[in-house]
């Protein structure tokens, strides 16, 4: 059990009848623990001592982010789910916090929670334009798009301070490389300077993702992203300038927020979207029980209706990992679903496919195959 649940145990280690669980809530954060991952081997239990101290209002919790030494950037990928084989995460952990985020689990890999160290405990790999310059720079590279912070969202609320992304597009457009990215942040409107230019030669398209219409299940879903309105007028802005532009439905969660599917298309569609995608809700590992633990603090009337959906979709457990399965899932939900977004996608005039790129204008600039040439070069 997770040690920011608040549990009475009675001498005897035995729980008592009358229990009442109730969760520490942080403001702005979506999970209410720092549940152990799956490679800890111990567990841990909060007990009140009889002073009260369970009753204690959660303290704040601010973020701190960490430098993320590495030695390259550009990380290659082998799925059909995807239609790209390469992406570039120079953020780890996401400030928004969304919490049915598939990315949570991979913050066990560095010995952290997947939940509120997920949103909370971040790292940066500040040298990632220089990094990405030697190895666009590299004899061998192919160009090929790069997706952008396809783990974590590349405008998550740091990036205001650290602009990364901004430098990493800098790079990719001395470049004229293309690059496609998914977000759920007004903040990309801050770099349409440098995106637009790259979008009429075709090396750039922005995904929005919306999840719900519902303002007030966003803020309980993904705390410290853009209000669903807010995401419309950023798809408006970014069409305006020309950027083509398209939305991700994602995730569709069963019995909560499947039934915002038409809308959200047709809205995204008015303000100028073409392209169009949607996630089954995906629940790897430790992520499964952060929300099901989320679901029963905010809809404890729909939880189990809801995982019970989830599970009929994905054969009897809460989430299937193999390819073909993992973003639509399978059974009757999940036929339904994808025959109502292909139906209001026909209507709307929208295409399932991704938008496709120019390679053939790439360059590397002659000063980054300067400084990408090894030192030791100057001894002959």
């Amino acid at each position: 059990m997770s040690m920011d649940i608040r549990t009475q145990v009675e001498a005897e280690g035995e729980p008592s009848p009358s229990i009442i669980e109730k969760p520490l809530l942080y403001k702005g954060r979506a999970a209410h623990s720092n549940q152990v991952s799956r490679f800890d081997p111990h567990t841990r239990q909060a007990i009140d001592d009889g002073w009260g101290s369970l009753d204690e209002d959660a303290p704040a919790l601010r973020t701190e982010v960490m430098l993320d030494a590495a030695k390259t950037v550009i990380n290659y990928i082998q799925s059909p789910d995807l239609p790209f084989d390469r992406t570039l995460n120079h953020y780890r952990g996401c400030e928004h916090g969304c919490i049915y985020c598939y990315a949570r689990p991979t913050h066990a890999y560095l010995g952290l929670s997947p939940g509120l160290d997920f949103e909370s405990r971040l790292l940066m790999k500040a040298d990632a334009a220089e990094l990405l310059k030697k190895e666009l720079a590299h004899a061998r590279y192919q160009c090929g798009p790069i997706a952008l912070g396809m783990n974590t969202d590349s405008y998550q609320p740091i990036e205001r301070e650290y602009q990364l992304t901004r430098k990493v597009i800098q790079v990719l457009a001395e470049a004229n490389h293309p690059f496609s990215l998914v977000t759920k942040s007004s903040l990309v409107e801050r770099d349409i300077d440098l995106i637009a230019p790259m979008a009429a030669k075709g090396l750039a398209s922005i995904y929005l993702s919306i999840t719900t219409l519902d303002r007030q299940i966003a803020r309980r879903l993904e705390p410290r992203a853009a209000a669903p309105e807010r995401r419309f007028e950023t798809l408006r802005r970014l069409s305006e300038a020309g950027i083509p532009t398209g939305v991700m439905v994602a995730p569709v969660i069963p019995a909560l927020t499947d039934c915002d599917m038409e809308q959200i298309l047709r809205q995204a569609h008015e303000a100028g979207a073409r392209k169009a995608g949607y996630v089954f809700l995906r629940l790897p590992h430790e992520l499964s029980d952060l929300f099901e633990q989320w679901l029963q603090q905010y809809f404890p009337l729909k939880a189990s209706h809801v995982m019970s959906i989830v599970k009929q979709s994905r054969g009897g457990k809460t989430y299937q990992s193999g390819f073909g399965q993992r973003m639509r899932g399978e059974g009757v939900f999940a036929d339904l679903l994808a025959h109502r977004f292909k139906l209001s996608c026909q209507k709307l005039g929208m295409s399932g496919e991704r938008l496709g790129f120019r390679t053939d204008l790439f360059k590397v600039p002659d000063a980054w195959r300067q400084s990408s040439k090894s030192p030791q070069l100057t001894l002959f």
